[in-house]
């Protein structure tokens, strides 16, 4: 959520930012100033009725103590009466409106983002890593998961119907081997795990920003209205809310292995065949919580962290930095990074590493307490470190054998103990 106060005083560059991004919010910005408008003029009205009905109170006991007739104060006191519980209630519906109206705006860019239209002008960052050349026409993931037995399209569907997919034997065993080591990593690198829930409330999708603008992406339990978690940043980040925490107990480092679940609505026809676009799939997250003043500098060290995984899984990627109209509802700025898949010839999302500035806390109310006593709110960063299925089907690919076999990351041994996935399941 912005900052009323800085789209009262500066509406003008608040339309200039948000002009950056895809979407047209302009008209929402005027809304949000007429509903605020008519918030204060309430609330100003309120206020001289209420010294009015105090004054005339006063005046009713004095004239009482004199014997002297009170029926017509009386009678206007209850006419303010009246009209104070008619403004309360127009109060409480405009409040509620203004509030609406302000969880369907995005994120100010954060003015090193470049301008761009879409993801075609999103800017590389730099790559690690040499894409291996093959001797053989190199296999897609699902085709190699199938020859080895490893991934079940068929029963997946069958199960739940299409984008999910059940994984026998060493898939199953990859993937778990993938879950620790992702999250022994982290937890080297500072982070505190945590288990969290996979069900939450509204108000803490609210919080992060997926609602109420992305519902229609999210799976809701009617009878419970209770949400899936759509990563474990929601649950993660909402740790911390309604709290004031000490400038001491800045940054917070936190992460955590969850399934994720997607309803993926607006991913029709996109990624049809395989993992890569899943409606439930694991994920290890990484969240901080810092000072304002730190989280550019986090943003950098968490996206380290996240490229650390590729780089020891010896996984060639790259980085780019999302341009303004590819960015993120709740993002001032993310870096993406994408990770090499032979069988397509192109790089492919695994990670994005947001800091969302104090987007996400001021819809959350975290803060902290400054070294003068003034309460500030925080800045909250997230990133995938990573999404565990795209791992997997990255490891496929870029380490297969002609004769149908996958070499397992030598970081991985220790986890499968094995080095080596063949046909026949040996």
């Amino acid at each position: 959520m912005l900052d009323i106060e800085a789209i009262r005083k500066q509406p003008d560059l608040i339309k200039d930012r948000l002009r950056l991004r895809k979407e047209d919010y302009v008209e929402l910005v005027d809304k949000i100033l007429e509903f605020d408008g008519k918030r204060r003029d309430i609330l100003k009205e309120l206020e001289s009725l209420r010294a009015e009905r105090n004054r005339l109170s006063k005046e009713i006991g004095k004239l009482r103590s004199q014997g002297q007739n009170t029926e017509s104060t009386e009678a206007r006191v209850r006419e303010i009466r009246e009209k104070i519980e008619r403004l309360e209630d127009e109060l409480s519906e405009v409040e509620g409106k203004l509030r609406d109206t302000m969880l369907f705006l995005p994120n100010l860019p954060h003015k090193s983002v470049p301008f761009g239209k879409d993801e075609s002008e999103n800017v590389e960052v730099r790559r690690w890593g040499t894409p291996r050349e093959f001797d053989f026409e190199p296999r897609a993931h699902y085709e190699i998961g199938e020859l080895l037995g490893i991934l079940d399209f068929e029963r997946g569907a069958n199960l739940a119907g299409s984008r999910f997919t059940v994984m026998w034997g060493w898939g199953a065993k990859l993937e778990r081997a993938l879950i620790n080591f992702m999250l022994d990593f982290h937890t080297s690198r500072g982070y505190k795990e945590v288990w969290v829930p996979h069900l939450v409330k509204p108000e803490i999708l609210q919080g992060t920003g997926q609602l109420p603008k992305f519902e229609e992406d999210v799976y809701k339990c009617e009878w419970d209205n209770l949400y899936l978690i759509p990563t474990a940043e929601v649950p993660l980040t909402n740790l911390f809310r309604d709290q004031i925490l000490e400038e001491k107990d800045l940054p917070i480092y936190l992460t955590a292995y969850t399934p994720c679940y997607r309803r993926e609505a607006g991913a029709y026809g996109k990624d049809i065949r395989g993992i890569i676009r899943q409606h439930q799939f694991d994920k290890v997250e990484l969240v901080k919580i810092v000072h304002p003043e730190k989280s550019d500098e986090e943003l950098e060290k968490l996206t380290a962290d996240a490229e650390e995984v590729l780089k020891l899984l010896g996984l060639p990627y790259r980085v780019v930095m999302l341009c303004t109209g590819d960015l993120g509802f709740a993002s001032a700025k993310t870096y993406d990074i994408e990770v090499w898949f032979p069988s397509q010839k192109k790089y492919r999302e695994i990670s994005s590493c947001s800091n969302c500035t104090d987007f996400q806390a001021r819809r959350m109310n975290t803060r902290f307490k400054d070294s003068s006593g003034r309460n500030r709110f925080v800045h909250t960063l997230n990133g995938s470190g990573l999404a565990v299925g795209r791992t997997l089907a990255a490891i496929l690919e870029n380490y297969q054998q002609k004769d149908g076999s996958v070499i397992i990351p030598e970081v991985l041994r220790d986890y499968l103990k094995a080095d080596v996935i063949k046909p026949d399941g040996a």
